[in-house]
């Protein structure tokens, strides 16, 4: 996409707080399920719909299969394009060529806008040109903060995973850790790895990386399983997403270690492991709000040539620390698959 043929002003963060905040109130509630086929999506939200044309969005993500932090993701982008009389194609695969035919099928069927995650973003910059040259605009979620504006994407909106990973150190540091492991579930997944080396920044102690395939939960369980075994002076187990953090909980049990487990990612099963305590804390990056404003914002460039941070600034979602004193509240927005 080129960039430079829209005029910007440049807006200060508070204004994309607000923005962001407005937009949410918007928000109505919609049920989906992930998957790798493309399929259409749109049902639930209550807030008033608009009467613009419709429109037509592809939601392209690098979902594994059975990762249910996209259902969430997925429940946003539903909930906006419910609201502004948009068909949302949702398509997903963590391998990034497969990811990339799906932008170019997208281009294709003459979309009027694209939202993309950038996990592996050397592998979307060809075809993220290739919508740019069909004049259709592209956002950025969830992954791709460093790279969203070399490639010529309009808008982001996500977490900063370095500034994530150091804060996860600080927590550490503060909980009194000494040694922790990183367990990455993709390997190449630039966001997975920001996170681990923002940890080992600010920590105090020693960490160590460990990379599982998180397409096989079995040989993840195995796996943390292992090293626990293989090292008992362990005491954190850091995880990237929720299901591999309840995962690790097993894990902990049968090597029978001492290690406490905390995770980057929330959903509703790990909001009740922190109230029982077998998980101590979570990073929250509100991965609905990513999905609802990526959707939202196509529909706001289109009718009304909006963007939120003036092109320039990513919309941040996250980070937030979810613990024992302040679950209670946040698993009343879990259970209704918001949070």
């Amino acid at each position: 996409m080129d960039r430079s043929s829209h005029s910007r002003p440049r807006r200060l963060a508070p204004v994309v707080a607000v923005a962001a905040a407005a937009a949410l109130t918007l928000a109505g509630c919609s049920s989906s399920s992930g998957g790798k086929k493309a399929e259409e999506g749109g049902s639930g939200a209550s807030a008033g719909k608009a009467n613009t044309p419709r429109m037509t969005v592809a939601l392209v993500t690098h979902q594994s299969p059975g990762d249910t932090f996209w259902d969430i993701v997925r429940k946003g982008a539903e909930a906006a394009a419910a609201k502004d009389n948009i068909k949302l194609i949702y398509s997903a695969d963590p391998n990034a060529g497969n990811q990339a035919n799906y932008v170019q099928n997208a281009i294709d069927q003459k979309v009027d806008g694209i939202a993309i995650t950038l996990a592996k973003p050397d592998a979307m910059k060809a075809v993220v040109g290739k919508a740019g040259a069909a004049k259709i605009p592209v956002v950025g979620l969830n992954s791709g903060l460093s790279d969203w504006k070399k490639l010529g994407l309009l808008q982001f909106f996500g977490q900063d995973e370095t500034v994530a990973g150091e804060a996860f150190g600080k927590k550490l540091n503060d909980v009194g850790a000494k040694k922790a492991v990183c367990v990455i579930q993709e390997q190449g997944n630039v966001g997975l790895t920001q996170r681990c080396d923002g940890v080992k920044k600010t920590f105090s102690g020693t960490t160590e990386t460990l990379y599982v395939n998180g397409t096989d939960m079995p040989s993840v369980k195995s796996t943390i399983t292992a090293k626990l075994k293989q090292d008992s002076a362990i005491d954190y187990v850091v995880t990237l997403g929720a299901p591999y953090a309840l995962t690790a909980v097993q894990s902990v049990g049968d090597a029978g270690s001492k290690a406490k487990v905390a995770t980057f990612d929330l959903n509703n099963q790990l909001t009740s492991a922190i109230k029982k305590g077998d998980i101590e804390f979570a990073v929250d990056q509100q991965p609905y709000l990513q999905g609802y404003l990526a959707v939202d914002s196509l529909w706001l460039y289109k009718n009304n040539g909006n963007y939120s941070g003036g092109g320039e600034q990513p919309v941040l979602t996250g980070p937030a620390f979810v613990d024992k004193s302040n679950v209670d509240q946040i698993a009343q927005f879990a259970a209704k698959g918001t949070r």
